[in-house]
Order: C-alpha cells, then sequence, then structure tokens
C-alpha cells in the first residue's frame, strides 16, 4: 500500500490501530480469502490514483474503516454490511465493477453498495443536500435499512474527523444537517449513543461557545454529582441484592445537546437543571422473568423514595415503535433533589444502545410507525411531496419524536398514533378511502366529530358517507403526515377538476365574444391580478370568486393598451435574445439546457448577470426562460421552491453584446474623488457609464455607478483600477 504519500504520520499510526481493532472483531464474518481480495483491491485502487481524498481533503480510506468500527461497536457488524462499506469506494471510483463485485461476493453486498453510490450521487455537488435531492436521498434510504444504518455510522466518522477542518462553512453545513437529518433517523433506529454523539457534535460545530460552557460546568461539578450518585446508589444496590437480583446500577450524565435543550426549555443556567444525570438499573434475567423483575425493583425503589407519578414512563407494557422498552421513573432522592431511575433487562439495554439492525420486527402491533410500515411510509410521502426540504424534516420529526397513543379497533387490533392524533388521522391510518368519507366515529360507545383527540385505550368504529370528501380546513385537524398528504392529494384532484372547468367557460366566452386569444397577454393579466398559478386563476372562475365578464374586460383594456404602445426600445439593460436558426454564421451567446433552439430568454434584473458569471436558467411561468447568476440571493429560494423550473445554463464561445451592472463604491468624502472616478471609467476600453447616484453622509462618500462591460473579466479589472483611488474604501458588485 502506498502509505508513505497517501497518509501522513498521524494518519498512519491512526489506520494502523483501527485497522488491527477491525481485523480482530471481523475475523469470524470475512475469511481470510475474503479479506485478502479487498485488501488487495483496496492497496490497487491506491496506487492507480483512484482511491484519493476528497475534494474537503478527507482521508477517504480512513473514514470507511472508522465507519465500520463504529457499525461494529454500536450496531453489530454483519456480513454484507462490512463488506460493502470496505468495498463502496472502491466502486465509486470505478476501479471495480459492480459486476464483479456481485460474482465475487453476491447481489445482497452489491445492492448495498448500489444504494449508498446513488446516495453519494447527490452530494457530488455540494456539501448538503438541497431541494429534490434531499427528497431523492431518503427515498434512497427507504430502499435497504441498511443503506440508512451505513450512511449514519459514516457521517458520525465525518463529524469526528472535520473538528480541526479550515472550512468553517463546510462544517457548518455538515453540523446543521447531521442534526435535521441523521440525529432523527438515528433516533429512529434506536441507535441513541449515535444520535447523542451527532447532537453534541452538531452543537460544538455550530455553537461552540454554549458547549464549551457546559462543558466546563458539568467538569466543575462532576465530583459533587458523582458522590451524590454513589449516596444515592448504595442503599438501593443493598436492597437489591436482598431480593436476590443479578443486576447492574450506575449514573449516566445526559448529553450536552439534551442539557441544552433543558436549559433552553425551563430557561435556566446548567445549574439549575436538576436532572443532569440518571441512575440506571441493568437486570440479568431471562426474557420470561424481565418485565416482573423490572416492577420488582420500581416497587423497591419507590418504598425507598418517594416517586412523582406524573413522571412514570411506562414502555414495557407496551414499548415505543423503535423497539425500545425501558420503565422510567423520577423519585425524590437525598438532598431533596429530583432523580431519574431507568429500570431494563439487558437484552432491552442492548437494543436501546445499539439500535434495531438486526431485531426490527415486534410482533402484536400494527402500525404505521413499525419499521417496514415506517419504510413505505417514508417512500409514500417522499413520492407525493411538493414542500421544500425542511417542511419534510418537519412533519418527520413529528411522528419520530412525539410521544405516543393506542387505540383499539372494535375487533380488539391495536394501533399506534402520535400524541394529538384525531378520529380524522386514524380513519386514514386504517385505509384512505375510510379517511376520505370520514364524518366522525364512535368512540367507547359514544359519538364523537372527526376533531377529537384520541386518548391511550380509546375503542374507535370510523363512521362514513357517501356524500362527505376532503375539505381544506382538514388539514388544521390532522396531525399525522400520511393523513396530510393524503388530505392535499385529494383537495388538489378537486382543484384541477374545477380548474379545468373553469377554463372551459373562459374559453366558451371568449368565442361568443369572437376574441381571439393572445396567451402570453392572458399570462400577464393572470399574473397582474395577483394569481401564482394558473391553475389557481381558473378555479377562482369555477367558484365564482371573480367574474368572469369582468375578467374578458380587463383582458380587452390590457389588449388595446399594448396595442397603443409605440414598440419597445431594445436596450442592453433588458436584451432579450432568440435561438433561431436561420443565421447559423452567428453563434448563441447563452447554451441552455441540452442545446435547446427557438427558446427566449432574458437577463434578470435582480442579480444583472454579465459574460463569464457561473449562470442557471429559471423558467417563468410564462415559458421565459430568466437568466441568473449562481450567487443571485434569489438563487437558494428558487432551487429550494422551485427545482423543477430550473435549468443549466452557461456562455458560449461566443461573446454577445455588452452587460450592464451595478458598482458600489464608498469612500472619503472628498470633493475631488468622483471625478478621479469618472475619469477611470472613461479610459477604459469598451466600458460605459451609464448612471451615477451619490450620497454622503457623516464624512462618508457612496456611489451606484451603473457601467456597461463587455464580460466578467473586464469587470474585475475596472473594480481593482477604482480601488487604487485615492480615498475610496472598497468597491463591490451589488446583487
Amino acid at each position: 500500500m502506498a502509505e508513505e504519500s497517501y497518509f501522513t504520520e498521524e494518519e498512519k499510526k491512526e489506520f494502523i490501530e483501527a485497522y488491527k481493532t477491525l481485523q480482530e472483531t471481523s475475523r469470524s464474518l470475512i475469511g481470510e480469502d475474503d479479506a485478502r481480495r479487498i485488501r488487495q483491491w483496496i492497496t490497487e485502487a491506491i496506487d492507480s490514483g483512484n482511491y484519493l481524498r476528497d475534494k474537503h481533503g478527507i482521508n477517504v480510506l480512513l473514514r470507511n474503516i472508522h465507519t465500520a468500527l463504529v457499525l461494529s461497536k454500536e450496531v453489530g457488524l454483519e456480513r454484507s454490511t462490512l463488506i460493502a462499506v470496505l468495498l463502496y469506494n472502491v466502486a465509486l471510483c470505478e476501479f471495480l465493477s459492480m459486476e464483479r463485485i456481485e460474482k465475487e461476493f453476491g447481489a445482497d453486498i452489491a445492492k448495498i453498495i448500489r444504494g449508498l453510490i446513488k446516495a453519494n450521487g447527490l452530494y457530488a455537488k455540494q456539501a448538503t443536500v438541497e431541494s429534490d435531492n434531499f427528497r431523492k436521498l431518503l427515498l434512497t434510504f427507504a430502499e435497504d435499512v441498511r443503506v440508512i444504518i451505513i450512511m449514519i455510522a459514516d457521517r458520525l466518522c465525518l463529524m469526528r474527523m472535520i473538528n480541526h477542518h479550515p472550512d468553517v462553512k463546510f462544517r457548518a453545513d455538515i453540523a446543521c444537517e447531521a442534526s435535521y437529518l441523521y440525529a432523527p433517523l438515528a433516533h429512529r433506529l434506536g441507535l441513541y449513543s449515535i444520535k447523542s454523539e451527532l447532537e453534541d457534535l452538531s452543537l460544538k460545530y455550530t455553537n461552540r461557545e454554549t458547549f464549551d460552557h457546559i462543558v466546563h460546568k458539568l467538569n466543575e461539578t462532576k465530583r459533587a454529582r458523582d458522590q451524590y450518585i454513589r449516596e444515592f446508589i448504595e442503599p438501593v444496590k443493598k436492597k437489591l441484592e436482598e431480593a436476590g437480583l443479578r443486576f447492574e446500577i450506575k449514573g449516566r450524565t445526559k448529553s450536552i445537546y439534551s442539557i441544552w435543550n433543558k436549559m433552553k426549555k425551563q430557561k435556566a443556567e446548567v445549574e439549575d437543571i436538576y436532572d443532569l444525570f440518571a441512575i440506571r438499573v441493568i437486570l440479568d434475567a431471562p426474557e420470561s422473568q424481565e418485565k416482573a423483575d423490572c416492577w420488582k425493583v420500581y416497587s423497591i425503589v419507590t418504598d425507598m423514595y418517594q416517586p412523582n407519578p406524573k413522571r412514570l414512563r411506562d414502555w414495557l407494557s407496551i414499548p415505543k415503535s423503535n423497539g425500545y422498552e425501558s420503565l422510567h421513573i423520577t423519585v425524590f432522592g437525598p438532598q431533596s433533589r429530583w432523580v431519574e431511575v431507568q429500570i431494563r433487562s439487558r437484552r432491552m439495554d442492548d437494543i436501546a444502545e445499539h439500535g434495531l439492525a438486526a431485531h426490527w420486527k415486534y410482533k402484536g402491533v400494527k402500525s404505521e410507525h413499525g419499521l417496514d410500515d415506517w419504510l413505505n411510509n417514508v417512500r409514500d410521502i417522499l413520492e407525493n411531496a411538493e414542500s421544500g426540504p425542511m417542511e419534510l424534516m418537519k412533519e418527520f420529526k413529528m411522528d419520530l419524536y412525539d410521544k405516543e397513543v393506542f387505540v383499539f379497533t372494535p375487533k380488539g387490533d391495536l394501533y399506534k398514533l402520535p400524541k394529538g392524533a384525531t378520529v380524522l388521522d386514524f380513519a386514514f391510518l386504517i385505509h384512505t378511502g375510510l379517511g376520505s368519507k370520514c364524518v366522525g366515529a364512535i368512540v367507547n360507545g359514544k359519538n364523537q366529530t372527526i376533531r377529537y383527540e384520541l386518548k391511550s385505550g380509546d375503542t374507535i368504529e370510523i363512521l362514513t358517507s357517501q356524500a362527505q370528501s376532503p375539505k381544506q380546513d382538514w388539514l388544521n385537524i390532522v396531525s399525522t403526515s400520511k393523513a396530510r398528504v393524503k388530505i392535499k392529494q385529494a383537495l388538489k384532484e378537486v382543484q384541477f377538476k374545477e380548474a379545468e372547468f373553469g377554463k372551459e367557460l373562459l374559453q366558451r366566452r371568449f368565442k361568443n365574444r369572437k376574441i381571439e386569444v393572445d396567451d402570453s397577454l392572458l399570462m400577464r393579466l393572470i399574473k397582474k391580478q395577483g394569481y401564482k398559478t394558473v391553475t389557481d386563476f381558473y378555479y377562482a372562475l369555477a367558484s365564482e370568486r371573480i367574474d368572469i365578464n369582468t375578467v374578458v374586460d380587463h383582458y380587452l383594456e390590457l389588449l388595446h393598451k399594448e396595442s397603443d404602445e409605440p414598440a419597445e426600445q431594445r436596450t442592453a439593460e433588458n436584451y432579450v435574445q432568440h435561438f433561431g436558426e436561420a443565421d447559423t454564421a452567428k453563434e448563441d451567446v447563452l447554451v441552455i439546457d441540452q442545446h435547446l433552439k427557438g427558446i427566449e430568454y432574458k437577463l434578470s434584473k435582480c442579480c444583472n448577470p454579465i459574460y463569464g458569471d457561473e449562470i442557471f436558467g429559471f423558467v417563468s411561468t410564462q415559458g421565459t426562460i430568466k437568466i441568473h447568476r449562481l450567487d443571485c440571493p434569489n438563487a437558494p429560494e428558487m432551487r429550494t421552491r422551485f427545482g423543477y423550473r430550473v435549468v443549466k445554463a452557461r456562455w458560449s464561445g461566443k461573446q454577445g453584446s455588452q452587460y450592464m451592472t451595478v458598482l458600489r463604491v464608498v469612500g472619503h468624502d472628498d470633493i475631488g474623488i468622483v471625478t478621479n472616478i469618472t475619469s477611470i471609467i472613461s479610459k477604459e476600453k469598451n466600458v460605459l457609464m451609464r448612471n451615477i447616484a451619490i450620497d454622503s453622509d457623516d464624512g462618508l462618500f457612496q456611489g451606484h455607478i451603473t457601467v456597461m462591460v463587455d464580460d466578467l473579466s473586464a469587470l474585475n479589472t475596472l473594480i481593482k483600477k477604482l480601488k487604487t483611488v485615492k480615498g475610496v474604501k472598497n468597491v463591490e458588485r451589488m446583487q
């Protein structure tokens, strides 16, 4: 292996130690022959220059080895997952074909690697996920639960490796994404220790001052905290031993992120948070005896310390949707302090700490939140969602984090829903058709409306009517993402049908009055009327919220107004280029998407792109393409909300006319500064000054200068020269 050039000295030591540990833990999973082949392929990929560092300088091999170790420690390795992690980058750099991997190691490993490569493709152009890519990424995750687990482990490794990374923005972006995407997914899969570390590191990279403050306070109080834990545990330990129980008891400090959340929620300082730690009792008991022994511990502890009944959390009788089983109680301990005690068996603790990688099917509970059903629900929501990524995560977070209620059908089937779910949520959970026709329910023998909020133990019989259909206000009644998506779908279908009817009405009215319709003029009228989409406009017509005769009159007014106006003066400011095929000798200034022809485009006024800028196209509602700079202030919103309307664009080899841009010049208020600036501009070849607006305040001069330039290079040259003018403090291009 080309270690000398591939690793730094520190990385080399780290790699050797990690590799030895992985060898020991994976010896039973990977035979010597397979291990030799994998080692050989990775070495050859490095030697051939295919297995390089990533674009942020991260050592990819080191990251993969640590990902495998995280999986080994936090999840529990299985052969397919381990080999997929080790061979993933060899396949990604195309040193080894997927066909070869499938032939050598089987279809299952190839399937995982394909999922990882698919997810990686969404990160190819940026560090964090944007717009439609977000949806595609989660859909990739939903295809195989092992892909989710590997990506979560890999993200934890990356978070650990970027602690001293020089690119602060890259580190902050990765941290934010870990917080809103990977930590919730880790939580959903029961990978609590990974989830906690992701959240802690995210806080560290995005709010270092708060993170360091909490760490400092915890270190300050560690001795007193340890002493208190010993005082609490000692008598409890003695009583449990007298009862003949086999157990382990320990104190565990809560995560920094969890403490920070409590500080925000309670508006308190670290020292004022009473439950900085929890006592955990882990029982060694056979599965048939687990629950009985847990309740025995509960009885012993509550006999010794006064319990708070409002803080009892029983996840023994009915586990959480991700398989978490435990009994949580809060008791009044020594020194008049409330202390949380968690009681569970060794098996329960393993699931709680290491997740559900191999144990994710639960008997006796039918729920959209079981992992099989949850993954299907993820697919269902994502495939039909139109909201941006943050809205999607809000919906998922609600389903992932909220406490649950347990309700029954008249036949006795048990279902889980988030706390706050209504009769309408339950109806949509059972079946979309049932939800769409729901008019209420019989709950525990009594009639209730669709707004009734479900309580644990309720028995529910849904009432329906063929005359019922989804209403807009239903979105305010339901709380589950599945119900919201189905209601929105139904409303869109109804609105679309109504809009088609409205369109027919308008077309007939135009025909009756013998008016030939100009579509572009009609589009301008619709926009002028304040409608965001054509569908909204036609729907308003059909529902008689606007008068059809008024619309026709307004159309005729606009038509007469435009026909009376003189031809538009075409300047560089609103220059429109047409792609034509008649004059083949003249090259197009812009190449849009896949060399599309006959398309009208305009240079956007919000960012004034000029030749040489990195650009993209945005399809307007009229079908015209607006050209924007990549760093346009409106670009993030356009990509997030209307990603489907964004098209690729680039400048061709042929330079076009001059382009308008605005410069902001700031300097000392001196009578000669304007003369010097205008003098430089006038001397520049092919630079024309169109306008200058000057303002001075408290000894400072500020000017906005509109100039026409050939390209970005000419603009940068002009900016450099203006910065040399005596008294000028700053020159920048306006967005």
